[in-house]
């Protein structure tokens, strides 16, 4: 039996959360990505927090003209700024069952530059 592609990302997701959990030296960058929009949170998993979030929904970031990636990108150097302001460097980040391709790899560069260590 094939598993439909939502199914398949949430098994993945699964097999990656066994892993990769966020602690407060070391929080967790989790990604979302739907069709349209792409999601970013900086999670403490040890206190249930959010640390800080971003998105392509945001007022400055929907403001831009780009592609999809272009726009990633942005979407990750934001969540980077305001976690460094927040005292976060390093993190681990949970690509939440997607490919560490395209999109995902974009925001994953965008908070490296922005000054993220992962």
């Amino acid at each position: 039996m094939k598993l439909s592609k939502n199914a398949r990302r949430a098994r993945i997701h699964n097999r990656i959360r066994k892993i990769v959990s966020g602690t407060a030296e070391r929080p967790r960058l989790s990604v979302f990505r739907s069709n349209k929009e792409i999601y970013a949170q900086v999670i403490d998993d040890v206190s249930g927090k959010t640390i800080v979030a971003a998105s392509s929904r945001d007022k400055e970031i929907s403001a831009e003209k780009g592609s999809k990636s272009e726009i990633a990108a942005l979407v990750g150097k934001a969540v980077a700024e305001k976690a460094v302001k927040a005292g976060v460097t390093t993190i681990s980040f949970d690509r939440g069952g997607a490919l560490y391709h395209g999109r995902i790899k974009s925001l994953a560069d965008g908070a490296r530059e922005g000054g993220l260590k992962f």
